[in-house]
């Protein structure tokens, strides 16, 4: 699956020829920029892209909203562009959305700020509690189409002393085996004056109605700093998780850990990944059968070569991959299309590009595991 910039060429799921398509483009529907992808399939089948919609400028603060497009066919077109979520002038991103199995509604967590609360301002302490980076819930029904009204529920996840905050972003996690099955696991990020970056989860047992801090990894030890993390279900019921090291000391861009006991606790503090080559960027993680898929760049000092890989060991090696776009690329979010089989599907993957610039577009492109396993 070669990808030239600029370019728009065809991949193939079966004897079904898919179209690699623009979800998202920069500069159209009153947005300057679109950012952030986030990727989950509905119980129906019905894929939901999420983003963030940069009005006046492609900065991280300022007039954002989230955004959503919806796909009936598995990627092949799209639905008209709906706003779920906004705030004025004010910010509304990281979209972290989640599917509840038991009700089937789509639950989205979203972290508000004020406009002019950047994340400079607000990791030196410089940003009120009132502008600062708050947590808001959303439910979503009919399978994306309507949304209710937003719940903060700041007070739930955020602990006193946390300045930075951010969920996701990508898509988050409702277990499917064990004590834990039914849980709604989405990964999150925060700071503090002493520690700097780390990485928590929040927890909900009653379909993301309440949320709960569960596992936590301050970084104190000074060679990881967890950051933008994505996490996936294993097929004996562990949690793996994959993160962005971001002001470590090692020289690793990628960490990872597991949890046997759904997301309370991580069994060990993130270790650093050398195996997984990537600048420093947020990734995507999904589950495929008795395989973990992994989305990122694979240049390690530029955001370029979108890149899946695939392992076959639980995220100790990764011997397989494929280059899904050679130029200019940055964050990514999966999403799996079920075959007649566990072994058999499609990976989604929702991913920025372009050709001069990484933020250009959000695409969309589903990749056979077929394909990943032969290479």
């Amino acid at each position: 699956m070669t990808r030239t910039s600029g370019t728009h060429p065809s991949s193939t799921v079966g004897q079904d020829p898919v179209a690699d398509v623009t979800v998202y483009a920069s500069g159209t529907h009153g947005y300057d920029t679109f950012r952030i992808p986030a990727l989950v399939r509905a119980t129906d089948g019905t894929l939901l892209a999420f983003a963030e919609g940069r009005r006046n400028g492609p900065g991280d603060a300022g007039a954002i909203d989230v955004v959503l497009r919806r796909s009936g066919d598995h990627g092949r077109t799209w639905g008209p562009l709906l706003t779920v979520a906004t705030d004025g002038d004010d910010t509304v991103g990281n979209p972290c959305p989640v599917v509840d199995p038991v009700s089937g509604d789509i639950v989205l967590l979203t972290v508000r700020a004020g406009a002019d609360a950047t994340e400079e301002r607000i990791l030196a302490g410089e940003v009120g509690a009132a502008d600062g980076r708050r947590i808001w819930s959303y439910r979503g029904s009919d399978h994306g189409l309507h949304w209710s009204a937003p719940v903060d529920v700041t007070a739930q996840v955020k602990r006193p002393g946390w300045r930075w905050y951010a969920t996701g972003p990508g898509h988050g996690v409702a277990l499917r085996s064990g004590l834990f099955a039914g849980r709604l696991l989405i990964p999150a990020n925060h700071s503090t004056a002493e520690t700097g970056y780390g990485g928590h989860l929040l927890l909900s047992d009653d379909g993301g109605r309440s949320w709960r801090i569960g596992a936590e990894d301050p970084g104190t030890a000074g060679q990881v700093k967890p950051n933008e993390s994505a996490a996936a279900e294993l097929p004996d019921g562990r949690l793996y998780l994959n993160t962005r090291n971001h002001g470590g000391l090692n020289a690793a861009t990628r960490a990872h850990t597991t949890s046997v006991t759904g997301g309370e606790s991580f069994d060990r503090p993130y270790a650093p990944a050398p195996q997984l080559v990537a600048p420093v960027v947020q990734c995507g993680l999904v589950t495929v059968g008795t395989n973990l898929v992994f989305s990122g760049p694979a240049d390690p000092g530029r955001r370029r070569g979108l890149t899946v890989r695939l392992s076959e060991d639980a995220g100790q090696t990764w011997d397989h991959s494929l280059v899904i776009w050679p130029g200019p690329s940055a964050y990514s979010d999966l999403a799996v299309i079920p075959g007649d089989r566990a072994d058999e599907g499609d990976v989604a993957v929702l991913y920025e590009a372009g050709a001069e610039s990484a933020y250009e577009q959000i695409r969309f492109v589903r990749v056979p595991l077929g394909a990943l396993t032969r290479t």
